[in-house]
């Protein structure tokens, strides 16, 4: 179907292209629906938006990975503690204590894509100054270094949130390129339809082109017979009124082949401007050749094709992931951790990380913490929210599945009933045409009249227009059956790579 505001901006355009004066003969250019969609493929510009979703979400899945990035931190200071000194009796005063700190960390952790975070740190520290009362100073140095594990045994242990992020960043990659495909097929069956109802349009031009020859040759023959007395005036007047309806009706259709033009051009170019001076001439015809048509190989395409069931599959598989995620939620949070690593200490900062790089003085630890939440009630109500979540989709996507067959269906017995109509209307339009040829010869013989030839006239050019139109619902009517099947791209030999 065309979209209806288009169509009516079109034809308002059209309809000042009409009213201008003289205009320029337009240059032509043939092509076929091949040719057609090559150019819509590259072109089209709900395309070239649309080909950015599965950028945008495959930097999304990237992004999602961030967590497992390591982190780098470094961090230094210095403390600086003074204590006043005390008087004692006599007059005599004990000085007060002073220490001055010096400190150094760093730390390289992250965490794996199975849970497990780890953390490699060193930390040093000189410590100089006088205690309360000493007449002398002191000095003294520390350093360590070592290596610390922490792994979840419940929660967060099978899946924690980034492992959820990425699986549904995959889980959305694969659904935008499906967005993608779908709206590929979606453009390709507009264009197919569009050019079909091109050369629909350019043929109904020529069947009013015909209709109006014939009124005019009818006029013309009229006026001959008036002029020596075989016919009355009236039935002159009759013929050349039929002659400017017939005309009426052509500049109608010219109209409406314009406008068509317009909407076929919208589909297969981002520059509208440069294709406007061009009459598009297709070289193709409208078939009428009968398909082979069986209803469950055509559920079998629909139901393991169709990018919109697809998509609805990956839907379902998304709430799974969240609700497996939200299940392990509903666990106590059971860590096992260890830690293992050196340290030395000395008089001076040298001699501490001398005992460091001799590893003799090692330090370790290990053990497990467990908390367990008393109520988990958010979890618990998540848990529930997905089990019925995904009761629903699943519902969802048998109904969908449902009217998928029913429109394959649907479309299996139109396409049939189309192409009867094309064989009826085309025996309708020989009948006609036979009809008009003996009603003609019976008018030059003086045994018909003018009013009859013109209504068989007008029966030809009505046969006429229902052949072609049956030709085009019929073609359109495939078209529609392979895009509800998800084959359109197979049928037109479109070799597409969605990414």
């Amino acid at each position: 179907m065309k979209p209806l505001g288009f169509i009516i901006a079109l034809m308002v355009v059209s309809v000042g292209a009409k009213l201008q004066a003289n205009p320029a003969p337009a240059a032509m250019r043939a092509m076929s629906l091949q040719d057609c969609l090559q150019m819509a493929l590259q072109h089209n510009l709900d395309l070239q938006i649309d080909r950015y979703n599965p950028q945008i979400a495959r930097f999304a899945l990237n992004a999602a990975h961030g967590p497992y990035d390591p982190s780098f931190s470094i961090s230094g200071q210095h403390d600086h503690t003074e204590a006043g000194s005390k008087l004692l009796s006599g007059g005599f005063s004990v000085p007060g204590a002073r220490s001055d700190d010096n400190g150094g960390s760093s730390t390289l952790g992250g965490l794996t894509p199975w849970g497990m975070t780890y953390g490699l740190q060193g930390n040093t520290m000189d410590s100089y100054g006088h205690s309360a009362g000493a007449t002398g100073g002191f000095e003294s140095s520390a350093a360590t270094t070592s290596f610390t594990l922490t792994q979840p045994l419940l929660k967060n242990a099978w899946i924690d949130a980034p492992r959820l992020n990425i699986r549904v960043s995959k889980n959305r990659l694969k659904y935008s390129e499906l967005q993608l495909q779908l709206q590929i097929m979606q453009t390709a069956n507009s264009v197919e339809t569009a050019y079909y109802d091109l050369i629909y349009d350019r043929a109904s031009v020529e069947v009013q082109q015909k209709a109006v020859q014939l009124a005019e040759e009818l006029v013309a023959q009229n006026k001959k017979r008036v002029e020596v007395g075989a016919m009355a005036v009236l039935d002159l007047e009759s013929a050349q009124a039929q002659a400017a309806s017939t005309r009426a009706t052509l500049i109608a259709a010219e109209s409406t082949r314009d406008t068509q033009e317009r909407l076929l051009k919208h589909f297969i170019t981002d520059e509208f401007s440069k294709w406007q001076p061009i009459e598009v001439v297709p070289s193709g015809s409208l078939s009428s050749a009968p398909l082979d048509l069986n209803l469950q190989d055509s559920w079998g395409r629909g139901l393991a094709q169709r990018p919109d069931l697809l998509q609805a599959r990956l839907d379902l598989e998304k709430v799974g992931i969240q609700l497996k995620y939200d299940r392990n939620q509903l666990f106590p949070q059971l860590d096992a951790f260890g830690t293992y690593g050196y340290n030395g200490s000395g008089r001076e900062f040298s001699g501490a990380l001398y005992d460091v790089q001799q590893m003799d003085r090692r330090l370790y630890a290990y053990g497990g913490r467990l908390t367990i939440p008393l109520s988990n009630m958010s979890a618990r109500n998540a848990y529930k929210s997905d089990k019925a979540t995904l009761q629903q989709i699943v519902l969802a996507l048998k109904k969908l599945e449902q009217n998928i067959m029913i429109q394959i269906d649907n479309d299996v017995g139109l396409l049939r009933a189309n192409y009867e109509q094309v064989q009826a209307t085309r025996a309708a339009r020989e009948y006609q045409e036979q009809a008009l040829a003996a009603e003609q010869k019976k008018l030059e013989n003086g045994k018909s009249t003018t009013y009859v030839v013109l209504q068989v006239q007008r029966d030809l050019t009505t046969a006429r227009a229902q052949e072609i139109l049956a030709l085009d619902t019929y073609n359109k009517s495939r078209s529609q059956l392979s895009l509800d099947e998800g084959s359109i791209l197979t049928r037109l030999g479109l070799d597409v790579e969605v990414k």
